[in-house]
């Protein structure tokens, strides 16, 4: 956001606004109050906004105003960094979205577990599967296709839960393939949509507080699914190859599309040093794009976080679009990753009780281990689920 704020202080726009076609000269002083006003600039970030552009001196107009406006704030030690946000009465939804074996399933279990399993029901979309296992078989059909998912009524009930309303779930069994009892189930506080197709149509996608795509390096992604399945599924390996196979073009059609539409792309992938790596010590890059007010790190960066496992780039998109890069190394220091635990946690005194272990998960031989990128991957969106709460949207 920084970045997008900056960009236009130091340069002059002209819009046509319509039905009346009037040309209106967007200065940098108005841009400038107009952002001081929704919180996006304050006395803490002024500096980072002039360091992104490599600015020596303020446009015409701006200097006047930070001397009188933030800086004497600052001087007061009246400094008011954000609006008053009102805490939201319906539940705060978060869509995590990706390929089979993404890493899905972990994440939203760690958000769950930071932000209290009492405040949070997670929902896998899987259970909307219109057609049973043998069956999609027989059709020649995978899960991934939105022919073999009820996804209207996964639309009205992504609804419902946003309203606080609760709703009658189907079950999809993955052991055996097969539909189990339907569920009642009542919305809490925070609620979790994990799966294949979540963004699928608009609507749904306009549900979401907080849209997440997981997209872990594919090698790597191969490596989990195979060690998932073989163990939990009782595949053999031969078979879940075959599976990924038949899935291919399914998941670059109906799955990959939806990456456009996330707030955050979060992509693990091994270290140069060691590309068979699969668990504590993967390496993590976050896209960021501006559809959320992410969190100030420059404190962290500006401490020398580059040189020990955690940097932030300016850079361009898969669509060309400006976006943040955030990259995590795997063998990120336990007092660095501490540092950036702390900044995240300073930035949401809100959820202070909410502090907990975080970054815990199963190794391939389902020993519980600890990932820093993992964990704080996890604090990251819960940063953003608690600011949803508070009433601090998405732009």
């Amino acid at each position: 956001m920084l970045g997008i704020v900056a960009k236009v202080l130091f340069t002059h726009h002209k819009v046509w606004v319509k039905p009346h076609p009037k040309e209106i000269t967007i200065t940098p002083l108005r841009v400038f109050r107009l952002a001081h006003a929704l919180g996006f600039i304050t006395a803490e970030n002024l500096p980072s906004i002039c360091r992104t552009r490599g600015a020596g001196q303020w446009p015409g107009g701006l200097r006047d105003h930070r001397a009188r406006g933030l800086q004497g704030q600052r001087a007061t030690g009246k400094v008011k960094n954000k609006m008053p946000f009102k805490r939201i009465k319906r539940p705060v939804i978060l869509g995590v979205v990706g390929d089979s074996a993404s890493g899905k399933s972990t994440i939203a279990d760690g958000i769950s577990a930071i932000l209290g399993p009492e405040k949070v029901v997670c929902i896998c979309t899987d259970d909307y599967h219109r057609i049973d296992r043998a069956t999609r078989a027989k059709r020649g059909i995978t899960a991934l296709n939105p022919e073999a998912n009820h996804i209207d009524i996964l639309e009205q009930h992504v609804g419902l839960l946003r309203q606080g309303q609760p709703i009658l779930k189907p079950f999809y069994d993955h052991a055996s393939g097969t539909f189990g009892p339907c569920q009642h189930v009542e919305p809490r506080e925070y609620v979790i949509l994990e799966g294949l197709l979540g963004y699928a149509t608009r609507s749904m996608r306009d549900c979401y507080d907080v849209k997440l795509f997981l997209e872990p390096e594919e090698g790597l992604r191969t490596k989990w699914k195979i060690q998932r399945d073989t163990k939990v599924r009782n595949y053999s390996e031969s078979r879940v190859m075959e599976i990924l196979a038949k899935r291919s073009e399914d998941s670059e059609t109906f799955i990959q599309p939806q990456r456009r539409y996330a707030d955050m792309v979060v992509s693990f992938y091994p270290p140069g040093a060691n590309n068979t790596e699969t668990g504590a010590h993967l390496n993590v890059r976050h896209t960021l794009r501006p559809t959320l007010p992410h969190p100030d790190l420059s404190p962290v960066l500006e401490a020398g976080a580059a040189k020990k496992g955690f940097r932030l780039e300016l850079a361009r998109d898969e669509d060309g679009k400006p976006v943040d890069v955030l990259d995590i190394a795997g063998d990120i220091s336990d007092k660095r990753a501490s540092a950036v635990e702390d900044l995240l946690w300073n930035l949401i005194p809100e959820a202070q009780h909410l502090r907990r272990n975080v970054g815990n998960f199963r190794d391939a031989d389902n020993h519980l281990s600890l990932s820093h990128p993992l964990a704080l991957s996890e604090l990251l969106i819960t940063y953003h689920m608690v600011k949803a709460a508070l009433g601090q949207h998405a732009i």
